[in-house]
């Protein structure tokens, strides 16, 4: 019989909540910390923190297993693995503070003096390629009076998780990636992922530096194919007859290129993307380098919501209503962190359209961000039937019941379709469909 090491989370999050509850569903025994009291009192009560597809019911069904601790010396104490997965928000000039990193590393550390036995710390929150030696190495050794491959081991294990499906992620990783202080440290590391993961995942070990680099240059890559696709998704509604969903299908039969976040549509937002990319740029500067395909990325994302904008411009009057479908940066998630639903509403703002929005999660976060700025329709049906000009910004199924509704007009309604997720044929006739991508239909000579 394997016997199950304990774990510990700190940082109860959009991430740690769910690796905590996880880690509980496949037989740990865990114990969450989080310095925020109202986190770890809905924990108790067995109630998830976050909005998260999932996690509520897996909350609910291993709460047996899952403990939260008021202070460090009981994490130290009553596990021997703990997983850090505090926020790590980036600076000015876009480097990632990993202060709060520090903060629960000296506190682990403090704990740490008075136990006899190994224990393995491991840092989920991303950080830049340096972070793990030149800081968080120092304070843990100094804080502990340890030596780091002697009395504890230290792990860089990034995630690679998107938001509304995290618990599949986290359980289903296309890799696992290890940055280790030692053998021991990855090993044991290597042994709960084996247990923890549903799939067989490779466990890509190797010493920290390596992981630094490879976490933020693959979310640097994925925002590179995500504004290359945009790019051709440009060119494409300029040329007669164009679809870039033909073109990046073509492309993606090449062996070579995934067709992976390879659609043409609007750009990337959320709480790694942006961030991650300019990071990069940050990180190139500092080594006296230059990072032009991470800035070009950058520069062609934010460009995607004046280029909606313009899209719809011939059709914007005064007094025109314009409904925005989708306000979080993905479907399945209430986050709106650089959403490019917020960019856009904030152009046609400038333009002082009247702005109405419509989210299945995230109308309340919206309301925090925008106020009174803008209207909130209660209900799909609703929203649509008063609006002029309709923006589907968010590729969100529940939009899908637009083919379904019919409207009694004297004018026709626009449509601009941000990610081709309807179909034009099954559309009310009232409906004028533009779509993203697209090319006008220039019909052939008789």
């Amino acid at each position: 019989m394997v016997i199950l090491p304990k774990i510990s989370v700190v940082g109860l999050g959009k991430l740690g909540s769910p690796l905590l509850a996880c880690a509980a569903a496949k037989g740990f025994s865990t114990v969450g910390y989080d310095v925020n009291d109202q986190v770890s009192a809905n924990i108790r009560k067995g109630e998830s923190p976050v909005l998260e597809p999932g996690l509520q019911s897996l909350m609910s069904a291993n709460r047996s297993r899952i403990k939260v601790a008021d202070n460090y010396q009981t994490v130290v104490r009553e596990t021997s693995v703990t997983f850090i997965t505090v926020p790590t928000p980036s600076n000015a000039n876009g480097r990632f503070s990993v202060e709060m990193v520090l903060q629960a590393v000296r506190a682990l550390g403090k704990s740490l003096v008075k136990k006899n036995s190994y224990h393995l710390v491991v840092v989920v929150s991303t950080v830049l390629p340096g972070d793990m030696r030149q800081n968080i190495l120092v304070e843990l050794e100094q804080a502990s009076s340890k030596k780091c491959g002697k009395d504890f081991g230290l792990c860089y294990n990034p995630a690679f998780i998107a938001l509304g499906n995290v618990i599949h992620d986290l359980l289903n990783p296309d890799f696992v990636l290890i940055g280790e202080s030692d053998q021991r440290a990855g090993k044991e590391l290597a042994d709960f992922y084996e247990v923890f993961c549903d799939n067989k995942p490779n466990l890509l070990r190797m010493n920290w530096v390596n992981a630094e680099l490879a976490k933020i240059a693959i979310n640097t890559y994925v925002t590179t194919k995500i504004s290359f696709a945009n790019m051709l998704a440009e060119m494409s509604e300029v040329l007669p007859n164009a679809d870039v969903e033909v073109v990046t299908k073509a492309l993606a039969n090449d062996r070579r290129i995934n067709p992976a976040y390879f659609r043409g549509a609007l750009g990337y937002g959320g709480p790694c993307f942006p961030r991650d990319n300019l990071a990069l740029g940050a990180l190139a500067k500092e080594l006296g380098l230059q990072a032009n395909i991470a800035e070009a990325t950058d520069q062609i994302n934010r460009r995607q919501a004046f280029r909606v904008i313009k899209r719809i411009e011939p059709y914007l009057k005064k007094q025109t209503k314009v409904l925005i479908l989708g306000m979080s940066y993905k479907p399945k998630t209430n986050v709106i962190e650089s959403s490019q639903s917020i960019d856009i509403v904030n152009e046609l703002l400038e333009l002082n359209a009247l702005v109405e929005v419509y989210d299945p999660l995230a109308l309340e976060a919206a309301k925090q961000k925008l106020g009174h700025r803008v209207l909130y329709a209660n209900s799909l049906e609703q929203g649509v039937r008063k609006a002029d000009i309709i923006i589907l910004a968010t590729p969100d199924q529940t939009f899908l019941q637009l083919m379904g509704f019919k409207f009694k007009s004297e004018t026709k309604k626009v449509l601009l379709d941000c990610w081709r997720l309807l179909d034009e044929k099954r559309l009310d006739k009232s409906i004028q469909y533009l779509a993203l991508g697209r090319g006008r239909t220039v019909r052939k000579p008789a």
